[in-house]
């Protein structure tokens, strides 16, 4: 037997050493590549009702006992949602809306082809006018198509939503189910201002929506619309929200997103990704007529409040406190003492009006309305419209360095008419050098145009147009005064605008309605 020595025994020792920290290095090595896979696993729990597959935030869990550089790239985030569970879901409730008007036969080919523009949406091409109305038409009174749109089902007795301009004016609105059933839809109320309608069909046991919260939902976060783009039916798009509470100057704070959305898309939902309707498809912003990154969508919440009400009347009554309004911009909350750009700044109040009985003062800034926050100027519409007529609602404004709490009774808006006192006996118009200078048409007032308005003088404005449609004077006016200098009758606005230098703009009081206000024409 071979006896080694004391220096074979070290070095036999130091191999098995070296062997052994290559083994561990080996194990630590593997134990990383593990903890970072090519591709995430979806967690077995869900943050919502439905099991989307491989939802891109979803990161394996990592072990105690994994230890991962500092400088160790982010996990990639991979794969895109799966719809098909929507689809599925949601699908069924879709409609398509098809609406006919009775018109008599007639009409050259470019007649028609104006017709197949029109009924899609589409720009007419150059060189292709509008036609205006031709008279009555000879032939047989028939039946065409006006327009396809999309909706959804409310209830399972039929009653379903969609937008207002898709059967506003039509003759028959018809509604095809997702299984090909037709029915002929009666429409329960329709609203303008927040294309919003009801629609009902005589059915049962139909396929119903889920309303979702749009308080919930995020910027960024997949949403998918179902409808009927040219009248292709069942058709399925996807994107992302672009941003929340677009302004449009309308009484809607809209949703926008990048789904694609085309003529006959109109009514129909926008879904988010637990299978539930955050808005109604409503509007793109296109300079084609198609589809070019921007559509927006009614939110459900403000449609739903709508629906409601044309369920329950048949028409949507809205609150009013007779207020013009401005923006609160920086350099207006430093002279107002604000401490921020915040509110609603009141520019007039109409005479006898809810706000003029509970004491609000142009120059005064509105900062919340019944317990409402108005954050921007274009809050305070929306917030007053959805109050109901006859509450008393507190107000918190802010006056002159400090803020008081006042108490207004809200009216009911109504459409803005015309004031007439019985027949009139007017004067034909009056074309005179100054008026026609400044595109005025005047005639005097009658006593009784003058008792309605409780105006003592003033002349009437005929028709403006040139410099004065340009300062936003408008046939029906009533100039009051030129300057500082009162007039009564066409002859004496002729001498005080005669005074005025003829290059030199002219400030004109105008009464409009209940409201007075300047406008400065420049000829």
């Amino acid at each position: 037997m071979k006896i080694l020595t004391q220096s074979t025994r070290r070095y036999l020792a130091a191999s098995a050493a070296a062997l052994g920290l290559v083994a561990v290095l080996w194990l630590a090595q593997s134990q990383t590549v593990e903890a970072q896979p090519g591709t995430p696993v979806a967690s077995g729990t869900s943050s919502g009702p439905l099991p989307l597959g491989a939802m891109a935030q979803a990161v394996p869990a990592r072990s105690a006992a994994t230890v991962v550089p500092a400088s160790a790239p982010p996990v990639e985030v991979r794969g895109l949602p799966d719809f098909t569970v929507l689809v599925d879901l949601v699908g069924p409730a879709v409609v398509n809306i098809r609406t006919v008007e009775r018109v008599r036969r007639g009409g050259s080919p470019e007649d028609q082809m104006q017709e197949f523009f029109r009924r899609f949406g589409i720009p007419l091409p150059p060189g292709m006018s509008p036609r205006g109305p031709q008279g009555p038409q000879d032939g047989p009174e028939i039946e065409r198509p006006r327009g396809v749109g999309s909706g959804f089902i409310l209830t399972p007795d039929g009653f379903i939503l969609t937008n207002a301009h898709v059967v506003e004016g039509a003759s028959e609105v018809v509604v095809t189910l997702n299984d090909e059933r037709e029915f002929t839809a009666r429409v329960v109320g329709s609203d303008r201002r927040t294309d919003v309608a009801v629609v009902k069909i005589e059915a049962t046991r139909l396929p119903t929506v889920r309303i979702g919260d749009v308080t919930r939902l995020r910027v960024g976060e997949w949403v998918m619309a179902i409808g009927s783009p040219f009248g292709l039916e069942n058709t399925v798009t996807a994107g992302i929200v672009s941003a929340k509470q677009r302004e449009t100057g309308e009484f809607l704070p809209f949703i926008q997103t990048d789904v694609a959305i085309n003529p006959g898309n109109s009514g129909g939902p926008l879904i988010n990704m637990r299978g539930e309707v955050v808005g109604i498809n409503s509007m793109i912003y296109s300079r084609s007529g198609g589809f070019q990154g921007i559509s927006f969508a009614i939110p459900i919440d403000e449609a739903m409040v709508v629906a409601d009400q044309l369920r329950a009347t048949g028409r949507v009554t809205r609150g009013r406190i007779g207020v013009a309004i401005a923006a609160v911009d920086r350099e207006t909350a430093e002279a107002l003492r604000l401490q921020r750009a915040t509110g609603a700044l009141i520019r007039g109040v109409e005479n006898n009006s809810p706000a003029a009985r509970g004491g609000i003062e142009p120059g005064d800034v509105i900062l919340s309305f019944d317990g409402k926050a108005v954050e921007r100027s274009t809050d305070l519409p929306r917030i007053v419209a959805g109050t109901a007529p006859g509450s008393r609602v507190p107000v918190r404004v802010w006056r002159q360095g400090a803020e008081r709490t006042l108490t207004v009774t809200v009216a009911a808006f109504e459409d803005e008419r015309t004031a007439r006192a019985g027949e009139r006996d007017a004067e034909p118009p009056t074309a005179t050098p100054a008026a026609q200078r400044l595109g005025l048409n005047l005639r005097e007032a009658t006593a009784a145009e003058r008792r309605s308005l409780r105006i003592d003088g003033g002349v009437w404005v005929a028709a403006a147009s040139g410099a004065a449609a340009r300062a936003g004077l408008q046939a029906e006016d009533v100039i009051l005064a030129v300057g500082n200098r009162p007039v009564a009758s066409v002859r004496e606005f002729e001498a005080a605008a005669a005074a005025v230098p003829q290059n030199r703009p002219v400030h004109v009081l105008v009464r409009r309605g209940d409201w007075t206000q300047y406008a400065i024409i420049r000829p």
